[in-house]
């Protein structure tokens, strides 16, 4: 903005006859022809009711009426009109903030020369006097900036300024009050929206409830106040931990992860690993960065693909036994390493990675009518002598509560009603209990987030990685729970704890 002119909002007082003071704020163009800083500030304090008013002299109502830029040409009675009609029409609640705002920025942009001609006593258009928004001097022609961009020619008597007065007042409180009931029913709106959204924590999103369709009774599993109190010293338990790492080696070469911090802080017994894309001449290098403690690890690597797939289990407790596979020699499910079977004193634990059922669903026949049937025969085998913890990501959300959008995935690899139909039937109407469920019936607790979308950050996400176990110890599970908090891979890991 140039020194030649300012825009600024003069604030003036006036007293009505109630006694009641109002503060008026009047929009005028000021330049250098109004005078020192001394002449703007008495401008700013003048106040007033209708007799003071009236009482001014023809001179100072127009050295008023020119600092405003408003009409000085015309008798008395005619000036005074004019100046209350505009006190009138620039009430607080009539002529809104935004519209002064819009009043300044018009001024600027747009330039209209209106003729008043005091002694012609015909009644103005409505739309002149609501539409004419700021007044300036030249001569006896008064130009005025306007966004309409039209000439207008307004012809204003001292009936016309009183019936453009209540035109406007009129006007102004319609417009106020439809603002005002509009501004109620957003607020009204926002409020109810906020009672169903929470604002996203950046720091831990997983506490935040996202789902497409979520029930009324449905809450977001937060680790730090779901979690039960550790069991008291001495109470003879296992801590087993499960983990889809989507690369093993990659997963040790970022600096902003630490195995050993990840061993003190969780303190498990037992850690199983899926995916970790190694080969078999990968291992013994693996094996010497183990943490110390840890001497007992077993490894399936896929012989069919290489770097692809692979299952380990990483013990400070020595196994009994350790089976890979599920003894069908030649099998795709002993060729892609995705099974790692110990045998513990009160159970067996099997560690799998189960195949997805791919791009176009191409492996998805494969997957239900073979994997799962084979599996499944497989834990009813090993159930005949021990229980069984089955653990790994298992490649299926079983539940609508387990997928951020399920009516978008129906026929996506994961959660389709094939692969969920087979889940129910092959593991859990087969005597398996699906831990974390069961503790948390109605929490939304993902394990997997894609990293194609960013889902992670939003929480948007999928319930892969299970902990299913034996209906005979389902009740020794004191804790099933979820690291959202573990990065690394597009999956946390999952613990169980189980007393014995």
């Amino acid at each position: 903005m140039s020194n030649d002119t300012a825009v600024k909002s003069i604030p003036f007082s006036i007293n009505n006859n109630n006694s009641n003071r109002k503060d008026l704020k009047i929009v005028a163009a000021v330049t250098d022809q109004m005078g020192s800083d001394s002449d703007r500030d008495e401008m700013g304090t003048l106040q007033g009711d209708k007799k003071e008013i009236e009482a001014m002299t023809v001179q100072e109502l127009r050295a008023t009426l020119r600092k405003l830029g408003l009409p000085v040409k015309g008798r008395k009675q005619e000036l005074v009109s004019t100046l209350r009609l505009h006190m009138d029409s620039n009430l607080p609640g009539e002529i809104s903030g935004s519209e002064q705002k819009e009043t300044t920025t018009s001024t600027r942009s747009a330039s209209v020369t209106i003729k008043r001609k005091i002694r012609n006593r015909e009644e103005p258009a409505e739309d002149d006097c609501i539409n004419s928004e700021a007044y300036g001097i030249e001569n006896e022609e008064k130009r005025v900036k306007q966004s309409t961009k039209k000439i207008l020619k307004a012809k204003v008597s001292s009936k016309a300024i009183s019936k453009e007065r209540q035109s406007l007042t009129k006007t102004g409180k319609q417009q106020f009050q439809s603002k005002k009931e509009a501004s109620s029913t957003i607020s009204s709106e926002v409020l109810k929206t906020e009672e169903i959204i929470s604002p996203p924590s950046q720091s831990e999103p997983w506490t935040v409830l996202a789902h497409k369709k979520p029930q009324k009774d449905w809450k977001a599993y937060n680790p730090k106040t779901m979690r039960p109190p550790s069991l008291p010293e001495g109470t003879k338990h296992v801590k087993v931990m499960t983990w889809n790492v989507n690369g093993l080696r990659a997963l040790l070469k970022l600096e902003s992860f630490s195995a050993l911090q990840l061993a003190q802080r969780e303190n498990f017994d037992v850690l199983c690993l899926q995916e970790t894309k190694l080969q078999m001449k990968d291992v013994e290098d693996i094996k010497k960065t183990l943490i110390d403690g840890y001497d007992h690890s077993f490894w399936s690597c896929s012989v069919s693909k290489l770097g692809y797939s692979g299952t380990a289990i990483i013990s400070r407790i020595k196994p009994l036994s350790v089976r890979y596979g599920t003894d069908l020699s030649g099998s795709d499910h002993d060729m892609e390493g995705r099974i790692v079977t110990a045998e513990f004193d009160s159970f067996y634990l099997i560690n799998t990675y189960v195949p997805n059922s791919g791009d176009g669903l191409k492996r998805l026949s494969y997957r239900i009518e073979e994997w799962d049937r084979t599996l499944s025969n497989y834990i009813k085998e090993l159930e005949k002598s021990k229980p069984v913890i089955l653990t790994g990501d298992l490649n299926c959300a079983h539940e609508e509560i387990d997928i951020f959008n399920p009516a978008g995935n129906i026929r996506s690899a994961g959660f389709t009603i094939e692969e969920r139909q087979s889940f129910g039937a092959n593991f859990l109407d087969k005597g398996l209990v699906d831990t974390f469920r069961k503790q948390h019936p109605g929490v939304v607790g993902y394990t997997y987030w894609g990293y194609r979308h960013g889902g992670r950050k939003t929480n948007k996400g999928w319930r892969l990685d299970y902990f299913l176990v034996s209906e005979s110890i389902a009740a020794k599970v004191h804790d099933s729970y979820i690291l959202p908090d573990i990065n690394g891979s597009d999956h946390c890991p999952i613990g169980l704890t189980l007393k014995l």
